[in-house]
């Protein structure tokens, strides 16, 4: 067989002694293959009438039995194809013994065919059957999943494909599925009730207090820091490789699901987030990586040579492979695994797998307190001198982009302060960090945590968060960075995506100039498994965040949390305030980084109830999931 990495000469020596097989065993999933290679393309369904049934099955694993729930029989559900102006009708049909249910994930379809029980319909009840029916109107790449339970960790999720009506500005040859997975021999109760009990039972490389003070890296005093608020920089994710076996279309590392092509040809890569809690660091060593689809909405072509892709979000590729294999590596944010698959011109071909990388630790910017050129600033509050915000707006290309509405709490919204350059921050007037520490403290009562300064549970930065067990922490001073790669990608030496590189490649639908901004804060306690909007979570009475039909409004999600948040909203997309003007970026799922703010501006334009969540499924489960509802023009408040 074949090496797959370095340490498979090992492997090979041995096996002059008989050791090839014994000894393969110490080496992780990933790095082993016990397969020449699956090259069996995900089952399709097509035309306007297609019947899905959800039930219970089994599924093999790089070798191994799971159990699982799947549609049509399979792991991944089958892929949907549908074409762009069609009408379609899915008639599921539940075959478990509890409720179920299908959301279309990014699809712009009727509230009551939106698949979120308790907020658009009432779910299917086992037994039962519900006929979707809709108008498709658009294109690209989405998927579908449970919005029940935890069903998705389970295996409840498929892809779709969307054919434009008309000429597809993407040129290929071939395509491929590849749909990204996370799954456990644990239950995803089971593994809710371990992160009730202790967040941290699936952390395997969380830090131990010799490690933390033997970090070179890190100031003493910083990693002191860490330990008074009891806090470990290890923990970036919740759930692990310790439970997790990372899945691409279904198939384990071991596995080795193969894409073929021919040599020369331009192959589309269509690349789905369909984990319940796995954000991963996607690249193909060898091959440069041209993005040409975010969320299913078409950009301006970018080479980049790896990309973060968060748990629901979508991006589509084309690579120009020679005649060679590669290997497509997805590997866990926290480096505790990966999903591993082959792109090889025929059968049987392996590349070499690469090591896993050092793992990423939080730092103080992930916990909103890294604020380079700070010397001589003051920062007693959060509101921006005028002509700061000024230079700010008029950087944004226009009206359209400005961050100067008022958000609703009186203050300037966060965005137009994310917007602003270390030398536009250098002319703000915000009294001195030290007053600010006394102060806050003094109005809220809470000693909370306090770095230096900077205190870290300050109300004063986010009135309208409930003041609630379930909120740790409050960032201090959250920036923009919508310009950061993600964790752990900050210093790889070679080309990441980042949110700011993306361009619509065709003009927005909507440019007007929001009339209103508004702050959302993520917060959560990260000891006690608590996580919400705004301190308020999810609840069997909807407080619902109110919109009217039509209006332009700013988003500004504020990270107050020390973990990234995918956050998604149904039945809209939102444009990314990153600078681009009428062709920012649409999509409707972004990762909020740690200490971080992400600014969007979207339409009301879909009147009804709709999920706004994470989409970390054990966070939405936790309370982080609120409604939005959208009320039509006139209808009383």
């Amino acid at each position: 067989m074949k090496a797959t990495v370095g340490r498979r000469e090992i492997l090979r020596g041995s096996a002059l002694i008989g050791g090839s097989l014994a000894l393969s065993s110490f080496f992780p999933t990933w790095a082993r293959t016990v397969s020449s290679g699956i090259t069996a393309p995900l089952p399709t369904v097509s035309g306007q009438d297609i019947d899905l049934t959800i039930a219970r099955q089994s599924m093999m694993i790089d070798g191994k039995t799971f159990q699982a729930i799947g549609v049509n029989g399979t792991v991944p559900a089958p892929l949907i194809r549908l074409r762009e102006g069609q009408r379609v009708r899915l008639r599921v049909n539940n075959r478990l013994d509890e409720d179920s249910s299908i959301h279309w994930h990014g699809l712009l379809v009727p509230p009551e065919h939106d698949g979120v029980p308790g907020v658009s319909f009432p779910g299917i009840r086992p037994g039962d059957s519900y006929l979707y029916e809709f108008d498709v109107k658009q294109n690209g790449t989405y998927w579908y999943h449970s919005h029940s339970g935890m069903q998705e960790q389970e295996g409840h999720y498929g892809p779709i494909v969307i054919d434009p009506a008309g000429p597809d500005p993407v040129q290929y040859d071939r395509e491929h599925v590849i749909v990204l997975a996370d799954h456990s021999p644990l239950s995803p109760a089971a593994i809710f009730r371990r992160l009730k009990v202790n967040p941290g039972h699936f952390n395997f490389q969380r830090q131990t207090l010799s490690g933390l003070l033997a970090r070179r890296d890190q100031p003493l005093k910083e990693r002191l820091d860490w330990g008074k608020m009891r806090m470990d920089p290890a923990d970036v994710s919740d759930v692990t490789g310790s439970t997790y076996t990372f899945l691409v279309n279904g198939h384990g590392p071991q596995d080795n699901w193969t894409a073929l092509f021919s040599p020369g040809e331009r192959v589309r890569l269509r690349i789905i987030n369909a984990s319940a809690m796995t954000t991963f660091n996607v690249r193909i060593p060898g091959l440069t990586l041209q993005v040409v689809q975010a969320d299913g909405q078409n950009v301006r072509p970018l080479d980049v040579d790896e990309f973060q892709i968060g748990v629901a979000e979508t991006y589509d590729l084309v690579v120009r492979p020679a005649d060679a294999a590669y290997t497509f590596v997805a590997e866990a944010v926290d480096r505790s695994g990966m999903a591993r698959a082959t792109l090889a011109p025929r059968p049987g071909m392996l590349a070499a797998v690469p090591e896993l990388r050092k793992r990423p630790l939080a730092t103080m910017k992930d916990m909103g307190m890294d604020m380079p050129g700070m010397e001589g600033m003051n920062m007693s509050g959060r509101g921006v001198d005028p002509s700061a915000e000024q230079n700010a707006s008029s950087r944004l290309g226009g009206s359209a982009n400005a961050a100067t509405a008022t958000s609703t709490n009186g203050k300037t919204p966060a965005g137009g302060m994310a917007e602003m350059g270390h030398s536009e921050m250098a002319g703000m007037d915000h009294g001195s960090m030290q007053e600010m520490g006394a102060s806050s403290s003094a109005a809220t009562g809470h000693s909370g945590h306090q770095m230096g300064s900077m205190k870290m549970r300050d109300f004063g930065n986010a009135p309208q968060v409930r003041r609630d067990p379930g909120v740790q922490t409050i960032s201090p001073m959250p920036v923009d960075r919508m310009g950061d790669p993600g964790q752990g990608l900050e210093e790889v030496g070679h080309k990441v995506l980042v949110y700011k590189d993306l361009v619509s490649l065709e003009r927005n639908p909507d440019v007007r100039a929001p009339s209103r901004s508004l702050d959302i804060h993520l917060t959560g306690n990260m000891e006690r498994f608590m996580w919400s909007f705004d301190g308020q979570k999810m609840s069997a009475v909807h407080d619902p965040i109110p919109f009217t039909e039509g209006e332009r409004v700013r988003i500004n999600l504020i990270n107050d949390t020390m973990m990234a948040h995918p956050i998604h909203i149904h039945g809209h997309f939102f444009e990314l305030v990153t600078g681009h003007g009428d062709h920012s970026p649409r999509k409707h799922t972004v990762i909020v980084q740690p200490g971080g703010i992400a600014t969007w501006d979207f339409t009301a334009d879909a009147v009804g109830d709709w999920a706004f969540h994470c989409h970390l499924l054990y966070h939405m489960h936790a309370g982080m999931m609120r409604v939005v509802s959208v009320r039509p023009k006139g209808a009383a408040a």
